[in-house]
């Protein structure tokens, strides 16, 4: 892939973004029984489309839908996933012009979800799908291309890497020479180096540690970082105890050049980007009070 400089201003779904002065917070909606986080709190459909408007009342820039675990479980049908997936998409874009993805590695599924209302795919499958790529460029979504090897849902092998950076970073290229050449033009590429997804927890930190050499390929760089097995071995904490230290993931990612952070515990995470983005300079404190001598009137 030759270098690239594409715009960091996005319309992505209604919204527009400027990943030059701003990190969007992805909130994630689990329409599953068996989600490692949830366990299905939100699996029924009502609960599901609270959740996700209540994560657009949080701050939350975007919502990301999915009916089907990453890890290995019961076979979930093409079908059932449309069924889950499809009337929660439905029912958020009719209530809020915030940005819906949907999590999938289905063509099938995916160009169900855009006639929808979705604007962007989420395939964390490293588009396993062949279909997935046209199903994409025939319309007007965005594509998040995310590292991952192997088959959706099976068995893998001990991963080993000489340079898992360097690996990831040759593989998302390809991949996006891939979208490239199937239609997808690169404003509406995503890449994401798949914490967790076929790594083990030292070469999760590796990709935390080094995420500004993700984020040097030039398009918009996503870290699903929230509530990650790599976080709770690193400070020991099961399920449940993760936000303190998924959120230090999420700041040190963004301060590498990420610029949308996928999020389970909104309000907290909102407030963690936000801040970032002030320390940063990109975004002007709410009020300026403190020491603020009141007879100047600023």
């Amino acid at each position: 892939m030759t270098d690239i400089a594409p715009t960091m201003v996005r319309s992505i779904g209604r919204r527009t973004f400027d990943f030059n002065r701003q990190v969007a917070v992805m909130a994630v909606i689990n329409r599953t029984p068996d989600s490692f986080y949830d366990k299905g709190a939100t699996f029924e459909l009502d609960r599901a489309v609270a959740a996700a408007l209540a994560a657009v009342a949080e701050g939350a820039d975007w919502i990301d839908i999915g009916g089907v675990p990453f890890g290995r479980g019961p076979v979930v049908t093409v079908d059932d996933e449309i069924e889950r997936v499809i009337p929660v998409v439905e029912a958020i874009a009719a209530a809020s012009d915030v940005v819906i993805s949907v999590d999938t590695t289905v063509a099938a599924v995916a160009e169900r979800a855009i006639a929808a209302g979705a604007g962007v795919i989420n395939d964390t499958s490293g588009l396993w799908d062949p279909a997935m790529l046209g199903v994409v460029a025939a319309s007007g979504a965005t594509l998040v291309l995310t590292h991952s090897k192997g088959e959706p849902r099976a068995e893998k092998s001990k991963p080993v890497y000489d340079d898992v950076v360097g690996e990831v970073i040759a593989y998302l290229r390809g991949k996006v020479d891939a979208a490239l050449a199937g239609g997808i033009p690169l404003e509406r590429l995503v890449i994401d180096p798949g914490h967790d997804l076929n790594k083990n927890t030292l070469h999760s930190l590796e990709i935390t540690r080094r995420f500004d050499e993700i984020a040097a390929i030039g398009l918009p760089a996503l870290a699903a970082v929230s509530n990650k097995d790599f976080i709770g071995e690193s400070i020991g904490r099961e399920q449940g105890q993760r936000l303190a230290g998924s959120l230090a993931a999420a700041t040190v990612c963004i301060l590498n050049g990420a610029r949308i952070i996928r999020m389970h515990d909104v309000r907290a995470s909102v407030d963690a980007v936000r801040m970032t983005e002030a320390i940063l300079g990109m975004r002007q404190p709410v009020q300026l009070i403190h020491n603020m001598h009141p007879e100047l009137n600023v």
